[in-house]
């Protein structure tokens, strides 16, 4: 199974909705650009691209939406859903926010049907759906609840997931891609070009490099009766509970572990029941099994720190434009005027390529990289 996280974006929310005239024309000129780069690039260079979370937001950005824009993430991938059913460029996308990121699995299935995948590819799709929603709600635990989850699929079955997470006390979403065939693993990431401006504390991350001994040892743990594990968790202490060395002096001064939260309370012990009838083989199999949430992955993994000693990763992976304005006005409002010129332009320049005229495509490419040099600093600034 090839599969990578390949970037996570921070964003905060704030009230707004995009009306109907801009969702028209967001869906009108998505469709124009992704049947450029499709044919440019080809169907594996669009999922590629919508798994940079700087693309992402830069396509965002350009259709129409804040940086900051409550709905980035939605609205863009609901807009991109409709486009490339328009667009018809062998890529569709399932899924969507809420009630509709439940139906992921359903529409994943009608997808591979229409493209004619084998069955198994299919349940591979649906694995992989599964898999990376549980990652980033129960594997890597920031305080972000999943809301939305989308998955774009192409017609060789390879797939980019988009999907976005909500940390409600805050008013904060952080997004999280995912593109198929970068690693091998969907448990043991080598995380990369992974951003954000808000790096949260006490965050467990079981996917880092770091924590492979706690993901070996939880796995030998659920091997271990219910009973045994739930023995376990009482021993080990609340880190706001009081302790004998509190009345030895300072010289027995003691610090408690700061680096988690809590000892959780809802662990699912009927899930570690069927674990431990049925050992699984590693921790991505621990993982996918039923009833395996954050607290329970949360509880395995205190358990493997505290009363054996093998640590895991507790640091927030997270690291650290406008071209038409955005929908609540911020910087400027939306130029109407400007994107349907552009709509025009682009819808030209696919017409004239269908009938052998690639001029417009070719003068598009060179103000690209007339604009990129343009931008760029001098070469004796860009080399410090």
């Amino acid at each position: 199974m090839d599969s990578r996280r390949t970037g996570v974006a921070d964003l905060k929310l704030h009230p707004g909705f995009a009306p109907l005239w801009l969702l028209s024309r967001m869906e009108k000129l998505a469709e124009k650009i992704f049947i450029i780069i499709c044919d440019e690039f080809g169907e594996e260079e669009v999922l590629s691209r919508l798994s940079d979370p700087l693309f992402f937001q830069a396509c965002s950005n350009a259709l129409g939406y804040d940086w900051d824009s409550s709905g980035a993430t939605t609205v863009t991938c609901a807009v991109l859903k409709k486009a490339f059913n328009s667009a018809d460029i062998g890529i569709r996308g399932a899924g969507g926010k809420g009630r509709r990121a439940r139906r992921a699995l359903e529409e994943i299935r009608e997808i591979g049907t229409e493209f004619d995948l084998a069955e198994d590819e299919i349940s591979r799709l649906t694995y992989a759906s599964r898999m990376t929603a549980k990652i980033d709600s129960a594997a890597i635990q920031a305080g972000y609840q999943i809301y939305h989850h989308m998955m774009f699929i192409s017609k060789e079955g390879h797939w980019t997931v988009v999907q976005q997470g909500m940390r409600t006390e805050e008013r904060l979403a952080r997004r999280y891609h995912w593109l198929s065939s970068k690693v091998r693993s969907f448990v043991n990431q080598h995380h990369n070009d992974i951003i954000g401006d808000r790096v949260h504390d006490s965050v467990l991350d079981m996917t880092a490099i770091e924590s492979e001994g706690c993901r070996k040892l939880c796995t030998e743990l659920v091997a271990e009766k219910p009973e045994r594990l739930k023995r376990l968790l009482l021993s080990i202490r609340d880190p706001d509970q009081e302790c004998l060395t509190m009345w030895m002096g300072s010289d027995a001064s003691f610090e408690p572990m700061s680096y988690y939260w809590a000892v959780p309370h809802r662990m699912d012990w009927n899930a570690l029941s069927t674990l431990h009838d049925n050992h699984p083989t590693g921790y991505e199999q621990l993982l996918s099994t039923k009833g395996i949430g954050p607290a329970t992955v949360r509880g395995l993994t205190l358990i493997s720190e505290i009363v054996f000693g093998t640590h895991a990763s507790w640091r927030d992976p997270v690291r650290f434009s406008f071209a038409y304005g955005g929908k609540d006005g911020v910087p400027f409002p939306v130029d109407r005027k400007a994107m349907d010129e552009s709509i025009q332009v682009l819808s030209a320049a696919v017409q004239n390529a269908k009938i052998g005229d690639s001029e417009r495509i070719k003068a598009l490419r060179r103000l690209s990289h007339f604009s990129t040099s343009a931008l760029s600093p001098p070469e004796s600034l860009a080399t410090l």
